[in-house]
């Protein structure tokens, strides 16, 4: 394995491969956050909206994430980019491709965030759920209206238990940026198969792409990790040892 490639001029664009290996890494790390913010912040009303028994609350919830989470993210994409500018009306389209800044960042940050939702908003749900319905009992007996009961009892409990499971969503999200590529962001993935197609060095530059990957989701674990040794309940999950 020779690596000395990436201290070489770029293709094109100035810089080194180095250079656009740092490039990718930005662009990977930007989609992901930004959706990441989309889909916790959706998903956790979606997730709220799924556990309350009015039907103009749980049955639009429902359907949100029945459609979103059935739907592969790659035609979440192309839906996004290719298609969305088409049905809104004219002027909004033609400025969403040719005007907006940078449409495909926020096109593939729009299809991740809305994607990722629907499996957050499932997460909330069983989180919530999962509470015995005597602390909800008690609550309301206390005089505390059903908000106040979300806000002071069940979501401050149901984010504590599902901690493991959205740190796997979020693990999820870095890698599932790669899909970005497909509609022209120049993330890890893309900029690595470029350099692939110039350099031959499709063995050294993958390699390298995987071990950034590792590195990013083992930094978002050990994080984790501790927001959930901080946070925990003891007799709830992630009590941990």
């Amino acid at each position: 394995m020779d690596f000395s490639f990436l201290s070489q001029p770029a293709f094109s664009g100035g810089g080194t491969y180095l250079d656009w290996v740092f490039t990718g890494i930005k662009w990977t790390v930007l989609v992901s956050l930004c959706a990441w913010v989309i889909a916790f912040s959706m998903g956790s009303v979606l997730g709220v909206m799924r556990t309350t028994k009015v039907i103009w609350l749980n049955g639009p919830a429902t359907a949100y994430v029945e459609l979103f989470r059935n739907i592969p993210l790659l035609v979440h994409m192309f839906i996004w980019y290719f298609v969305m500018p088409e049905m809104v009306p004219k002027a909004l389209g033609t400025w969403m491709k040719q005007g907006m800044p940078m449409p495909e960042f926020w096109s593939a940050v729009f299809a991740l965030g809305f994607y990722t939702a629907s499996r957050v908003a499932e997460q909330v749900r069983s989180g919530i759920q999962s509470i015995p319905r005597g602390q909800t009992h008690a609550a309301l007996a206390t005089g505390l209206t059903m908000p106040q009961v979300y806000r002071h009892v069940l979501l401050p409990m149901g984010y504590r238990i599902v901690i493991p499971p959205l740190t796997s969503e979020f693990l999820t999200i870095f890698k599932n940026s790669s899909v970005a590529l497909t509609i022209g962001v120049l993330e890890l993935t893309a900029q690595a198969r470029t350099i692939s197609e110039y350099t031959f060095r499709t063995f050294e530059i993958f390699s390298l792409a995987t071990v950034v990957y590792v590195l990013i989701t083992l930094a978002v674990v050990v994080v984790m990790q501790l927001v959930e040794r901080r946070v925990r309940v003891p007799g709830y999950i992630g009590t941990g040892r």
